[in-house]
């Protein structure tokens, strides 16, 4: 008799059981979207609301909404083994595939609602995707996530064996390109293109520590790990200024010294960071019985 599988709801757990953290990580990656699509209808109805209207042209911001979740989800997705070390949470693991497949969910949106604008017309956006360098590097990234998406599943783990580690390894490479189309599609306004960029560094130098076998969850070695990573989003917020716009870059470094009018991404960067510093100078208050390595005792639980 063939044997069937039961179909698993995203907000279980592997064994079936209903999981908090799985639900809750579901509404959180729903609501964006759910908001976008409110704000498309407000507008669309000539109506007024909390959330308000799009503004005069609702599908480029749902373009650019969509494309900056797909940005945040990504990153997310990379702090999970950060935190989940860092906090030692081992159930966090449960829930990075989920922020992963939003990612590549709103990256589809992104790219759908692109060609929808363009009036389907693909031989035009294929062209446009050709033509325009930050197209081009964008397209690739979704390319990268969609192949993430698609060996995310525990067939395609088990099929891949050791080489789904390192295929996976690529989120790093569609990160970079991830951040700089960021960077060239937002033009003059970098913003938030600097802080996720810096938030990406601070991700990055946390991998390196890892890999070059510090301990990663001492405060001392956080702190550095911030205090670089900082220092660098206020390089890169240079360096693009200096580069591609025509504002004085000593401008913006000096604005950094000054809270007049708004605080900049490097601070931002410093401010996470130093709650992950935070986080084993906290650990001690939940009096955990802990293992040789600084882990619970307790098993850990498989990937989800």
């Amino acid at each position: 008799m063939a044997k069937t599988q039961t179909l698993t709801m995203p907000w279980n757990d592997r064994a079936g059981r209903f999981s908090p953290l799985k639900a809750a990580v579901l509404a959180g990656l729903t609501l964006p979207a759910l908001i976008l699509i409110t704000q498309f209808a407000t507008g669309a109805l000539g109506a007024s609301g909390p959330l308000g209207p799009l503004g005069p042209r609702p599908i480029t911001e749902l373009i650019h909404g969509t494309g900056d979740w797909t940005i945040r989800f990504l990153f997310l997705s990379l702090a999970v083994t950060p935190l989940r070390r860092i906090a030692d949470w081992p159930k966090l693991i449960l829930v990075r595939r989920m922020i992963g497949l939003a990612a590549l969910f709103y990256g589809l949106a992104h790219l759908t609602l692109y060609i929808g604008d363009q009036n389907f017309k693909l031989l035009h956006v294929a062209s446009e995707i050709v033509l325009r360098f930050y197209l081009t590097i964008g397209f690739v990234a979704l390319l990268g996530l969609c192949v993430l998406g698609a060996t995310s599943t525990d067939a395609a783990i088990r099929k891949l064996g050791g080489n789904w580690g390192r295929l996976h390894k690529i989120v790093y490479a569609i990160g970079i390109l991830a951040a700089l189309h960021f960077f060239m599609q937002t033009k003059a306004d970098v913003y938030e293109a600097t802080l996720m960029s810096g938030l990406f560094v601070l991700l990055m130098i946390y991998r390196l520590l890892h890999w070059r076998r510090f301990d990663i969850t001492s405060p001392l070695t956080l702190a550095a790990a911030v205090i670089v990573a900082g220092l660098t989003t206020v390089g890169l917020e240079y360096a693009w200024y200096g580069l591609a716009t025509g504002i004085p870059p000593s401008r913006v470094l000096a604005a950094n010294l000054h809270f007049s009018f708004s605080v900049r991404p490097a601070w931002w960067v410093l401010a996470v960071g130093a709650g992950a510093v935070a986080v084993p100078l906290l650990r001690p208050l939940r009096g955990e019985s802990r293992g040789p390595k600084g882990g619970r005792r307790a098993a850990r639980a498989p990937a989800g």
